[in-house]
């Protein structure tokens, strides 16, 4: 029924918002006024079944109908491949309703709650949202790599951000030929109207759009100030007009329905099926709804039997994801009772509600958030709710939010009871998937080469890496030191501003070449020769990115020069603190025998990547039972004494440790974060396509082959030696490290970076303390002295000390802070 009134007036009027388009978008949209940085205003949809109380069967129809136009577009075979995916929280009912209108299509929802046990096979963020994070959770991943048509719902199309965002970044992994776009209403405006043509043609792909309705919100500006100062103006009025709102003449609530102490909800227990997922958020097959329909009427008529006699106005109210299971219940009802049955749901979203014919947003309850968030405890909201004259509502929520906090005296149920004589209460279980028993080895892709990825020729390395570049990951060096100190991060969340080193740098680099080079080529052949001896005849090179990858395919052409060997040599990610990316080493065991895989690293320091990487693949193992990788790293050099298999323990001067991604292919180091990186992804990292005038990559792996024929016998003869003496690990770098952390109060050996290459890049991308030298070292030290003078770090030269030097990162780093010196922290 049309209102009388629209319920945008109060809005428009005020912050002279405008709606223009189809004659029907009044009937479909209010305006209200959001608590939101980003956007003033709210566009609140009367049948979406969120804010606004509305018949289940019309909130159903629009989505089904949705569904319709969406078959009708992609013919009967395109609708039998196709794959819909919705949007949390707002549209995972309308998205379901859209799957069941494309003739039972397989469906998913995207998530803002972390499931324990069940890890992201994707996410992507919502900017103008209150909250911005979604995950993809599906059971089987395979359901979103299909090449049918992808068909993508949310509620509003405005902007097209973050749809466009989603397309992208599953596009990337899983291509296909055609994505639909579904939406209520399509509020684009002229400018944004274009993009998706040219989003279409940017991808290759077809890119469709079907809404129920067209049109455009015209804002003035300063609109966002306005609506902040408004929102600021009637929230000191606020809680008074969202629950005294008996006064109001159209939703005038029984005198006696707000009753303190009024009884506890009544529990009806429905009778789910065993096993039947609640919803999409790990996927919901067309199996899933057959038995959903199957069961709906016993469950519905539990329902229906527990209603107080004489109801008249029914509310069945969902939570927040939760919008299809109670849509269908409610729907089922409505059918079944004499009863005036509506549906709506809970949300995370804060709105302004005001009294007023002319505002979308009549009443508000508020209570604290019920399912453990994974973001902490908070408020949520119940719109349109008080005032309405229910005479029962029943509450439907998922297993993971009947908390003692859902029954607490200001949680849901108790504000519900102040508003309504009878409170039901029904639960559905909440779905959590088994591990999947799908190969995962086959969801992956192939490894990324250059000049794709990389400035290395393809065959030179292939990257067990996904490309973040496109994702701005960067923050300043002094914000993630705070942020990984304090524990606010783990330094693979994010990355470094890339360094970009002066004129007078490089030159030293390119000097420091001339003079090393054939040095580090010796080195080359040595650890090559012990590995071909003592590993494997045909190796499985796998470099640690990025510092390690320039000295894989050194040894790879080393193997190809003096044995014409062509071994395969990949690079993946390794992090502190969380191990090796398991999805690289099951990669690597479905396309190569795990003996033959040997690991790669420049360098040592104190022996935490070593440790680590024993670690990880002792887990690897437990829990894949994929057995026979060899997690003893094969390095250049070994100054800290931590493997067996390198080419020298001396602690000199490698380039490759210096000029970060110019001289490592370009790439950057490598991330890792949950809303990045998935169950089913390759851990990330950027390609520095922009640096390429600077970049060095090929430069340094020539110059140090050139020295190849000039350093065989040598190389031989040192790898003969290693061979008969006794290298056993004496952890003698790790020793020093920790003597070093407790002698300067640092007392985490985590900052104390040794050995010339660690130095390097704390010099470079850290903010470092103190620099300690070796007494009387020579020119291995000038690019770390050359740097030190820059970023202001003193220099202090100790007797006795292993490493030729050693970076000190301070513990208690803050703005302006003083060392134990009492000299000024230099950031």
């Amino acid at each position: 029924m049309k209102n009388v009134v629209w319920t945008g007036t109060w809005v428009a009027e005020r912050l002279g918002v405008e709606l223009v388009g189809d004659e029907k978008l009044s009937d479909l949209l209010g305006l209200a006024l959001r608590r939101n940085p980003r956007r003033a205003h709210l566009l609140v949809s009367n049948v979406l079944g969120k804010h606004v109380p509305q018949s289940p069967s019309v909130v159903y129809g629009h989505g089904f109908a949705l569904g319709r136009r969406v078959r009708e577009l992609l013919g009967a075979e395109g609708a039998r491949a196709a794959v819909v995916l919705g949007y949390a929280e707002t549209a995972t009912g309308l998205g379901h309703c859209v799957a069941d209108g494309v003739g039972l299509a397989p469906y998913l929802h995207s998530t803002r709650r972390p499931v324990p046990g069940v890890d992201t096979a994707g996410g992507f963020e919502e900017s103008h949202s209150h909250a911005t994070s979604h995950l993809l959770l599906p059971e089987n991943p395979a359901l979103l790599a299909g090449a049918g048509p992808l068909v993508l719902v949310d509620d509003e199309f405005s902007t097209g951000n973050t749809v466009l965002n989603t397309i992208r970044d599953l596009h990337a992994r899983y291509p296909r030929d055609r994505y639909v776009v579904v939406a209520l209403v399509d509020m684009r405006s002229a400018a944004d109207l274009g993009r998706l043509t040219e989003f279409a043609t940017e991808i290759g792909a077809r890119v469709d759009l079907v809404a129920a309705a067209r049109g455009t919100v015209n804002l003035p500006e300063g609109v966002l100030e306005k609506g902040q100062a408004l929102v600021a103006e009637h929230e000191t009025t606020e809680s008074t007009e969202s629950t005294e709102s008996t006064e109001s003449t159209e939703t005038t609530e029984p005198a006696d329905s707000r009753r303190p102490g009024h009884p506890g909800a009544a529990r009806v227990e429905l009778g789910w099926p065993r096993g039947l997922p609640d919803g999409g958020r790990h996927g919901f097959t067309p199996g899933h709804r057959i038995r959903l329909d199957a069961a709906l009427p016993a469950m519905t008529a539990r329902v229906a039997d527990a209603l107080p006699e004489g109801a008249r106005r029914v509310l069945v109210l969902g939570f927040e994801e939760l919008m299809y299971a109670p849509l269908r219940l409610a729907r089922e009802l409505e059918q079944v009772v004499s009863a005036e049955v509506r549906y709506s749901t809970t949300t995370r979203s804060p709105v302004l509600a005001l009294d007023d014919p002319g505002y979308a947003i009549r009443t508000r309850l508020v209570f604290p958030a019920h399912d453990d968030p994974d973001d902490g405890p908070g408020e949520r909201y119940a719109y349109n709710v008080a005032g309405a004259g229910f005479d029962a509502v029943v509450a439907v929520v998922d297993s993971a939010a009947d908390t003692p906090a859902l029954h607490a005296p200001d949680g849901l149920l108790a504000q519900l009871a102040e508003h309504t004589p009878s409170v039901l209460l029904a639960v559905v279980p909440s779905y959590v998937p088994a591990r999947p028993s799908t190969e995962r080895s086959s969801m992956l892709p192939e490894p990324l080469r250059g000049p794709a990825f990389s400035s290395y020729a393809p065959d030179e390395v292939g990257w067990l890496l996904q490309d973040l570049s496109d994702v701005t990951l960067e923050a300043p060096t002094e914000e993630r030191e705070e942020a990984i100190q304090s524990g606010g991060a783990h330094y693979a969340e994010s990355l470094p501003v890339e360094y970009q080193p002066s004129p007078q740098y490089q030159e030293l680099f390119q000097t420091a070449l001339g003079t090393s080079a054939a040095r580090i080529a010796q080195a080359v052949g040595a650890v090559t020769e012990l590995v071909l001896a003592e590993r494997s005849p045909h190796p499985v090179l796998v470099s640690l990115a990025r510092a390690g990858t320039p000295v894989g395919v050194l040894m790879r052409r080393w193997a190809k020069h003096r044995h014409g060997l062509d071994l395969p040599h990949y690079a993946v990610s390794i992090v502190r603190g969380r191990g090796i990316d398991a999805n690289a080493l099951r990669w690597l065991a479905a396309h190569h025998d795990p003996a033959d895989v040997v690991f790669v690293d420049g360098w040592t320091g104190k022996g935490a990547i070593t440790r680590e990487l024993t670690e990880a693949i002792r887990e690897f193992e437990s829990a894949e039972g994929i057995t026979g990788f060899d997690p003893e790293i094969a390095v250049l050099a070994d100054p800290g004494s931590c493997v067996r298999t390198y080419g020298t323990r001396e602690d000199f001067l490698i380039p490759s440790a210096c000029l970060n991604s110019t001289v490592s292919g370009l790439i950057s180091r490598t991330v890792l974060r949950s809303d990045l990186v998935g169950e089913y992804d390759f851990h990330g990292a950027k390609f520095y396509r922009e640096l390429a005038g600077s970049d060095v990559s090929v430069d340094f792996l020539d110059a140090v082959a050139a020295h190849f024929p000039d350093v065989a016998d040598a190389a031989v003869a040192q790898a003969k030696e290693l061979l008969a003496t006794d290298r056993t690990p004496t952890w003698e770098g790790w020793a020093a490290v920790e003597r070093i952390s407790e002698e300067y109060e640092i007392h985490d050996v985590n900052l104390v970076k040794p050995g010339v290459g660690e130095t390097t890049r704390v010099l470079l991308r850290r903010v470092p303390w103190k620099i300690l030298a070796r007494a009387g070292a020579g020119t291995d030290l000038d690019h770390v002295r050359l740097l030190a003078q820059q970023r202001g770090v003193p220099v202090e030269e100790v007797d006795e000390l292993p490493y030729t030097c050693v970076g000190l990162i301070h513990p208690k780093y803050t703005r302006g802070a003083t060392g134990a010196d009492g000299k000024a922290v230099t950031v």
